[in-house]
Protein backbone atom coordinates (compact mmCIF):
# COMPACT_ATOMS: atom_id res chain seq x y z
CA UNK A 1 0.00 0.00 0.00
CA UNK A 2 1.98 2.61 -1.07
CA UNK A 3 1.02 6.01 -0.03
CA UNK A 4 1.25 8.50 -2.90
CA UNK A 5 -0.48 11.82 -3.59
CA UNK A 6 -2.30 13.00 -6.41
CA UNK A 7 -1.08 14.78 -8.99
CA UNK A 8 -1.66 18.74 -8.69
CA UNK A 9 -2.39 20.88 -11.95
CA UNK A 10 -2.24 24.57 -11.33
CA UNK A 11 -5.25 26.72 -11.31
CA UNK A 12 -6.18 28.20 -14.60
CA UNK A 13 -6.83 31.89 -14.90
CA UNK A 14 -10.84 32.58 -14.39
CA UNK A 15 -12.26 33.33 -17.96
CA UNK A 16 -13.87 36.59 -17.86
CA UNK A 17 -17.08 37.28 -19.04
CA UNK A 18 -17.09 40.88 -20.48
CA UNK A 19 -16.45 40.53 -23.99
CA UNK A 20 -20.23 38.27 -24.99
CA UNK A 21 -21.90 40.19 -21.85
CA UNK A 22 -21.08 43.83 -23.00
CA UNK A 23 -21.86 42.38 -27.04
CA UNK A 24 -25.49 41.09 -25.82
CA UNK A 25 -26.78 44.17 -23.86
CA UNK A 26 -25.61 46.31 -26.72
CA UNK A 27 -27.28 44.64 -29.17
CA UNK A 28 -30.51 44.60 -27.03
CA UNK A 29 -29.95 48.53 -26.05
CA UNK A 30 -29.49 50.95 -28.41
CA UNK A 31 -27.49 53.90 -27.26
CA UNK A 32 -23.86 54.43 -26.63
CA UNK A 33 -24.38 56.21 -23.35
CA UNK A 34 -25.99 52.59 -22.12
CA UNK A 35 -23.03 50.31 -23.36
CA UNK A 36 -20.88 52.73 -21.80
CA UNK A 37 -22.08 52.03 -18.51
CA UNK A 38 -22.78 48.44 -19.08
CA UNK A 39 -18.73 48.54 -19.87
CA UNK A 40 -18.12 50.06 -17.14
CA UNK A 41 -19.96 47.95 -14.54
CA UNK A 42 -18.39 44.59 -15.71
CA UNK A 43 -14.94 46.29 -16.04
CA UNK A 44 -12.22 47.02 -17.91
CA UNK A 45 -9.19 45.16 -18.33
CA UNK A 46 -7.38 47.76 -16.39
CA UNK A 47 -10.17 48.53 -13.72
CA UNK A 48 -9.92 46.87 -10.31
CA UNK A 49 -13.79 45.44 -11.27
CA UNK A 50 -12.03 42.48 -13.05
CA UNK A 51 -11.51 39.09 -11.63
CA UNK A 52 -8.63 38.05 -10.48
CA UNK A 53 -6.91 35.23 -11.55
CA UNK A 54 -6.88 32.35 -9.34
CA UNK A 55 -3.17 31.99 -7.63
CA UNK A 56 -1.29 28.86 -9.65
CA UNK A 57 0.93 28.15 -6.17
CA UNK A 58 -2.06 28.27 -3.63
CA UNK A 59 -3.16 24.85 -3.99
CA UNK A 60 -0.03 23.42 -5.28
CA UNK A 61 2.04 20.97 -2.53
CA UNK A 62 4.45 18.13 -3.53
CA UNK A 63 3.79 15.02 -4.06
CA UNK A 64 3.86 12.26 -1.26
CA UNK A 65 6.55 10.16 -2.75
CA UNK A 66 9.86 11.89 -1.84
CA UNK A 67 13.23 10.62 -2.24
CA UNK A 68 14.80 9.54 -6.11
CA UNK A 69 15.37 5.75 -6.36
CA UNK A 70 18.64 4.89 -5.11
CA UNK A 71 18.90 1.37 -5.59
CA UNK A 72 18.30 -1.68 -8.65
CA UNK A 73 14.80 -2.41 -6.70
CA UNK A 74 13.03 1.06 -6.52
CA UNK A 75 9.86 1.23 -7.67
CA UNK A 76 8.55 4.04 -5.44
CA UNK A 77 7.16 6.96 -7.57
CA UNK A 78 9.69 9.70 -7.50
CA UNK A 79 9.44 13.50 -6.78
CA UNK A 80 12.37 16.28 -6.23
CA UNK A 81 12.24 17.33 -2.14
CA UNK A 82 14.07 20.32 -0.75
CA UNK A 83 17.64 20.18 0.68
CA UNK A 84 18.54 21.16 4.23
CA UNK A 85 21.20 22.71 5.40
CA UNK A 86 24.01 21.28 7.92
CA UNK A 87 22.07 22.58 10.64
CA UNK A 88 19.13 20.62 9.54
CA UNK A 89 17.10 24.01 8.44
CA UNK A 90 15.55 23.59 5.52
CA UNK A 91 16.85 25.95 2.44
CA UNK A 92 15.48 28.63 0.88
CA UNK A 93 13.82 27.19 -1.70
CA UNK A 94 11.79 24.39 0.36
CA UNK A 95 8.12 25.49 0.49
CA UNK A 96 6.30 26.60 3.10
CA UNK A 97 4.57 24.40 5.54
CA UNK A 98 0.88 23.30 4.32
CA UNK A 99 -1.86 24.19 6.07
CA UNK A 100 -2.97 20.52 7.94
CA UNK A 101 -3.35 18.28 11.70
CA UNK A 102 0.22 19.05 11.58
CA UNK A 103 0.48 23.03 11.23
CA UNK A 104 2.19 24.74 13.86
CA UNK A 105 4.40 21.05 14.82
CA UNK A 106 8.33 21.17 14.41
CA UNK A 107 9.86 17.42 13.64
CA UNK A 108 13.30 17.09 13.65
CA UNK A 109 14.53 13.82 11.26
CA UNK A 110 17.50 12.12 11.89
CA UNK A 111 18.87 9.91 9.34
CA UNK A 112 21.51 7.62 10.99
CA UNK A 113 24.80 7.62 9.43
CA UNK A 114 26.42 9.76 6.68
CA UNK A 115 27.22 8.17 3.15
CA UNK A 116 30.42 10.29 3.10
CA UNK A 117 31.46 8.52 6.22
CA UNK A 118 33.17 6.57 4.72
CA UNK A 119 35.79 8.89 3.30
CA UNK A 120 36.06 10.52 6.93
CA UNK A 121 36.83 7.79 9.41
CA UNK A 122 39.07 9.96 11.08
CA UNK A 123 36.75 12.69 11.89
CA UNK A 124 34.12 10.12 13.05
CA UNK A 125 36.34 8.13 15.07
CA UNK A 126 37.12 10.80 17.38
CA UNK A 127 35.14 11.07 21.12
CA UNK A 128 32.42 13.23 22.24
CA UNK A 129 31.08 13.30 25.08
CA UNK A 130 27.46 11.22 25.50
CA UNK A 131 26.76 12.38 29.38
CA UNK A 132 27.21 8.89 30.76
CA UNK A 133 30.62 8.33 28.89
CA UNK A 134 32.41 9.24 25.43
CA UNK A 135 31.77 7.67 22.53
CA UNK A 136 32.77 7.54 18.51
CA UNK A 137 31.26 11.07 17.05
CA UNK A 138 29.58 8.74 14.48
CA UNK A 139 30.25 5.54 12.80
CA UNK A 140 29.99 4.27 9.25
CA UNK A 141 26.77 2.09 9.76
CA UNK A 142 25.84 -1.17 8.14
CA UNK A 143 24.71 -2.30 4.67
CA UNK A 144 23.34 -5.42 2.75
CA UNK A 145 25.31 -8.17 1.71
CA UNK A 146 24.54 -6.72 -1.47
CA UNK A 147 26.11 -3.21 -0.35
CA UNK A 148 23.17 -1.21 -0.53
CA UNK A 149 24.22 1.04 3.17
CA UNK A 150 22.22 1.91 5.55
CA UNK A 151 23.10 5.49 5.05
CA UNK A 152 21.46 5.98 1.89
CA UNK A 153 18.57 3.75 3.80
CA UNK A 154 17.53 6.29 5.90
CA UNK A 155 18.33 9.48 3.74
CA UNK A 156 15.76 8.14 1.53
CA UNK A 157 12.98 7.19 4.00
CA UNK A 158 13.95 10.85 5.75
CA UNK A 159 12.89 12.26 2.20
CA UNK A 160 9.94 10.41 1.99
CA UNK A 161 8.92 11.16 5.62
CA UNK A 162 9.27 14.56 5.38
CA UNK A 163 6.97 14.80 2.63
CA UNK A 164 4.51 13.00 3.89
CA UNK A 165 4.51 15.13 6.93
CA UNK A 166 5.26 18.18 5.60
CA UNK A 167 2.04 17.64 3.44
CA UNK A 168 0.10 17.52 6.60
CA UNK A 169 1.07 20.87 8.17
CA UNK A 170 4.59 20.09 9.92
CA UNK A 171 7.85 21.98 9.83
CA UNK A 172 9.94 19.01 9.33
CA UNK A 173 13.81 19.45 9.37
CA UNK A 174 16.53 16.76 8.66
CA UNK A 175 20.10 17.05 10.71
CA UNK A 176 21.91 16.13 7.42
CA UNK A 177 20.67 15.61 4.00
CA UNK A 178 23.13 14.09 1.45
CA UNK A 179 26.71 15.81 1.63
CA UNK A 180 25.53 18.77 3.81
CA UNK A 181 27.65 18.30 5.64
CA UNK A 182 29.84 15.57 3.82
CA UNK A 183 30.13 13.60 7.59
CA UNK A 184 28.70 13.09 10.67
CA UNK A 185 27.16 14.97 12.55
CA UNK A 186 28.71 13.68 15.26
CA UNK A 187 25.29 12.55 17.51
CA UNK A 188 25.49 14.91 20.41
CA UNK A 189 24.83 17.44 17.48
CA UNK A 190 22.05 15.30 16.33
CA UNK A 191 20.66 15.60 19.01
CA UNK A 192 20.93 19.71 20.03
CA UNK A 193 19.74 20.10 16.27
CA UNK A 194 16.50 18.36 17.77
CA UNK A 195 16.41 20.70 20.86
CA UNK A 196 17.58 24.02 19.28
CA UNK A 197 14.22 23.41 16.92
CA UNK A 198 12.32 23.10 20.10
CA UNK A 199 11.13 20.00 18.55
CA UNK A 200 7.50 18.43 19.30
CA UNK A 201 8.72 15.24 18.03
CA UNK A 202 12.16 13.26 17.08
CA UNK A 203 12.90 10.31 15.43
CA UNK A 204 16.63 8.97 14.71
CA UNK A 205 16.46 6.46 11.39
CA UNK A 206 18.55 3.21 11.37
CA UNK A 207 18.69 -0.01 9.73
CA UNK A 208 20.53 -2.89 12.13
CA UNK A 209 23.37 -5.43 10.98
CA UNK A 210 22.67 -8.72 12.94
CA UNK A 211 23.57 -11.96 11.83
CA UNK A 212 21.01 -13.77 9.11
CA UNK A 213 17.92 -15.23 10.86
CA UNK A 214 17.68 -12.40 12.81
CA UNK A 215 14.99 -10.21 11.36
CA UNK A 216 12.12 -7.72 12.15
CA UNK A 217 12.12 -3.94 13.53
CA UNK A 218 12.71 -2.42 16.76
CA UNK A 219 11.91 0.89 18.40
CA UNK A 220 14.92 2.52 21.10
CA UNK A 221 13.80 4.19 23.86
CA UNK A 222 15.57 6.18 26.10
CA UNK A 223 16.49 5.09 29.64
CA UNK A 224 15.97 7.49 32.51
CA UNK A 225 19.47 9.22 32.38
CA UNK A 226 21.09 11.42 35.00
CA UNK A 227 24.75 11.92 34.00
CA UNK A 228 27.25 14.53 33.11
CA UNK A 229 25.35 16.50 30.26
CA UNK A 230 23.19 14.07 30.24
CA UNK A 231 19.03 14.31 32.03
CA UNK A 232 16.17 12.32 29.97
CA UNK A 233 14.37 11.92 32.82
CA UNK A 234 11.70 14.58 31.35
CA UNK A 235 11.44 13.14 28.33
CA UNK A 236 11.27 9.49 29.34
CA UNK A 237 7.52 9.04 29.29
CA UNK A 238 6.85 11.03 26.30
CA UNK A 239 9.37 9.28 24.54
CA UNK A 240 7.82 5.83 25.15
CA UNK A 241 4.49 7.04 24.16
CA UNK A 242 5.89 8.12 20.79
CA UNK A 243 7.95 5.07 20.14
CA UNK A 244 4.86 2.83 20.99
CA UNK A 245 2.93 4.52 18.97
CA UNK A 246 5.42 4.80 15.96
CA UNK A 247 6.07 0.53 16.21
CA UNK A 248 1.71 0.11 16.46
CA UNK A 249 1.77 1.81 13.08
CA UNK A 250 4.92 0.61 11.18
CA UNK A 251 4.06 -3.31 12.01
CA UNK A 252 0.41 -2.19 10.95
CA UNK A 253 1.60 -0.79 7.65
CA UNK A 254 5.07 -2.35 6.68
CA UNK A 255 3.75 -5.72 7.76
CA UNK A 256 6.99 -6.22 9.26
CA UNK A 257 7.21 -8.17 12.58
CA UNK A 258 8.40 -7.23 15.59
CA UNK A 259 12.48 -8.14 16.28
CA UNK A 260 12.70 -11.76 16.91
CA UNK A 261 16.74 -11.16 18.91
CA UNK A 262 16.11 -8.28 20.89
CA UNK A 263 13.12 -7.07 22.84
CA UNK A 264 11.52 -10.11 23.89
CA UNK A 265 9.02 -10.01 21.06
CA UNK A 266 7.55 -6.23 21.57
CA UNK A 267 9.64 -4.57 19.23
CA UNK A 268 10.47 -1.93 22.07
CA UNK A 269 14.15 -1.56 23.76
CA UNK A 270 15.61 0.92 26.32
CA UNK A 271 18.86 2.23 26.03
CA UNK A 272 21.11 4.44 28.06
CA UNK A 273 24.26 3.89 25.88
CA UNK A 274 23.12 6.55 22.82
CA UNK A 275 24.37 9.81 22.61
CA UNK A 276 21.52 10.81 20.56
CA UNK A 277 19.11 9.78 23.02
CA UNK A 278 20.83 10.69 26.31
CA UNK A 279 21.53 14.31 25.19
CA UNK A 280 18.18 14.90 24.05
CA UNK A 281 15.81 17.38 25.76
CA UNK A 282 12.61 17.00 23.14
CA UNK A 283 10.78 13.83 22.89
CA UNK A 284 12.90 11.29 20.80
CA UNK A 285 13.11 7.23 19.51
CA UNK A 286 15.44 5.18 17.20
CA UNK A 287 14.16 3.24 14.82
CA UNK A 288 16.10 0.31 13.55
CA UNK A 289 14.05 -0.89 10.74
CA UNK A 290 15.14 -3.92 9.63
CA UNK A 291 18.31 -6.13 9.79
CA UNK A 292 19.90 -5.59 6.73
CA UNK A 293 21.90 -8.67 6.69
CA UNK A 294 19.15 -10.75 6.68
CA UNK A 295 17.94 -11.77 3.21
CA UNK A 296 14.07 -11.48 3.94
CA UNK A 297 14.76 -8.24 5.23
CA UNK A 298 16.85 -6.72 2.93
CA UNK A 299 14.77 -7.62 -0.02
CA UNK A 300 12.11 -5.38 1.99
CA UNK A 301 15.10 -2.46 3.18
CA UNK A 302 15.80 -2.38 -0.99
CA UNK A 303 12.53 -1.78 -2.29
CA UNK A 304 11.55 1.66 -2.80
CA UNK A 305 7.70 0.49 -2.29
CA UNK A 306 8.34 -1.00 1.16
CA UNK A 307 10.56 1.97 2.48
CA UNK A 308 7.50 4.11 1.44
CA UNK A 309 5.05 1.83 3.73
CA UNK A 310 7.76 2.05 6.36
CA UNK A 311 7.83 6.08 5.59
CA UNK A 312 3.97 5.96 5.72
CA UNK A 313 4.10 3.81 9.13
CA UNK A 314 6.68 5.68 11.08
CA UNK A 315 4.57 9.19 9.64
CA UNK A 316 1.22 7.79 11.32
CA UNK A 317 2.85 7.19 14.61
CA UNK A 318 4.03 10.65 14.45
CA UNK A 319 0.76 12.19 13.66
CA UNK A 320 -0.82 10.03 16.66
CA UNK A 321 1.61 11.26 18.93
CA UNK A 322 0.97 14.93 17.98
CA UNK A 323 -2.60 14.78 17.88
CA UNK A 324 -2.13 13.05 21.13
Amino acid sequence: MSYVGPDFDPPQPRRSRRGPLTVALAALVPGALLGWLVYEAVGDPGGSGRAAPASSSASVSRPLSASPPDSPTDDGKVSPTAPATASGTPSASAPPAASGPLQGKVVVLDPGHNPGNFRHTAEINRQVDIGTNSKECDTTGTSTDAGYTEARFTLDVAHRLRTILEQQGATVKLTHDGDSPPWGPCVDERARIGNDAHADAAVSLHADGSAQGNRGFHVILPASVHAGAADTRPIVASSRSLGERIAGNFVRVTGEPPSNYIGDGTGLVTRKDLGGLNLSTVPKVFIECGNMRDSKDAALLTSGAWRQKAAQGISEGIVSFLRG
